[in-house]
């Protein structure tokens, strides 16, 4: 087996009190964990950290790998210190706090940390009246703000979005936002876990306190301005022969396509050696093929493809998205 082949990779798993079970129940997430709320699928975070799967790197851990070979990033991204991104499954059961995220800058300069946090996110289902939390309705001071905690009325300032399946949405550094109820969600984000919350409807965690707020912090770094709602834009849907393939978020630190695959004869998909990818699997299953080799991949799985992979060929009905930068 080459090197640089494709490996499958098993996720950490995070119990937020706001999670479901529906990435055990549909997604195949074994863990005993309750509530299940987030399988970070392919992360070197060392809050959680991805494990490999499959191939001559089995058990250890991707960010293992990725030291012992930083050729597997490609071109452009180990120029980085870092490995540069992470990505979720969430299940949000109850709702997301409300939180933000700082820019690079404020976190090297206050946090010491390489990243921030800017993240996209694509609704892999959701109920009826599942909704997010995007900004302010109006412009907004700090004032306000601290005003609106202290009289219980800060969700009056808070613009609410509908969601449905099949919708993405781009959450930039300083935008306050929340996940809320009935929405299970993909996320690709920055490498970075700092996260400000607001307000948190003061629940009370599993020690019996409720969990800790960052306001501040929070309002140190939040874009305070009203946030136009945003709309979903027309998206291109590029089809050929087996398969389609659809930008969904192009920014500075990632891109991410939708693909849809639908071949009983087989597909060649090729790869670059300027980035690494990493696919995620939302519904369907197909087998992957290159070199001498295969791998299943079915709806729950998350496969990372190092830069200058052999060609693979895909065989089979499945959705999927290609992250890479």
């Amino acid at each position: 087996m080459n090197s640089n082949e494709p490996f499958l990779l098993s996720p950490a798993y995070k119990d937020y009190l706001w999670g479901g079970e529906r990435l055990k129940k549909e997604f195949n997430k074994k863990t005993d964990i309750s509530p299940l709320a987030e399988s970070w699928e392919c992360s070197t975070h060392p809050d959680g950290l991805s494990i490999v799967r499959t191939g001559i790197n089995k058990d250890k851990t991707l960010d293992e790998v990725l030291k012992e070979h930083p050729e597997y990033l490609g071109e452009h991204p180990s120029k980085l210190d870092q490995f540069p991104i992470l990505i979720k499954f969430i299940d949000a059961k109850k709702d997301l706090s409300v939180q933000v995220h700082p820019t690079d800058e404020y976190a090297r300069e206050v946090e010491h940390q390489s990243y921030g946090k800017t993240e996209m996110w694509y609704v892999i289902d959701a109920t009826e009246d599942a909704k997010l939390v995007y900004g302010f309705n109006k412009d907004v001071t700090k004032e306000q703000l601290l005003d609106g905690f202290k009289k219980g009325n800060f969700n009056k300032y808070l613009q609410r979005v509908k969601v449905k399946k099949g919708d993405m949405f781009l959450i930039p550094s300083g935008q306050v936002h929340a996940i809320c109820a009935g929405a299970l969600v993909a996320e690709i984000q920055e490498n970075s876990n700092l996260t400000y919350r607001l307000y948190d409807y003061d629940r009370v965690g599993k020690d019996g306190k409720k969990r800790e707020l960052h306001i501040d912090k929070a309002l140190d770094v939040a874009n305070l301005n009203s946030s136009a709602e945003p709309i979903q834009k027309m998206r291109v849907l590029r089809f050929k022969n087996g398969f389609a393939k659809e930008l969904l978020c192009r920014c500075k630190y990632f891109q991410t396509f939708k693909v849809l695959l639908n071949s009983k004869t087989g597909i060649n998909y090729q790869t670059d050696n300027l980035s690494f990818h990493v696919f995620l699997c939302y519904d369907g299953k197909c087998v992957i093929n290159f070199n001498n080799e295969s791998l299943e991949f079915k709806k729950g799985d998350c496969l990372f493809i190092p830069a200058n992979s052999p060609e693979l060929k895909l065989i089979g009905k499945a959705s999927f998205l290609d992250v890479n930068c």
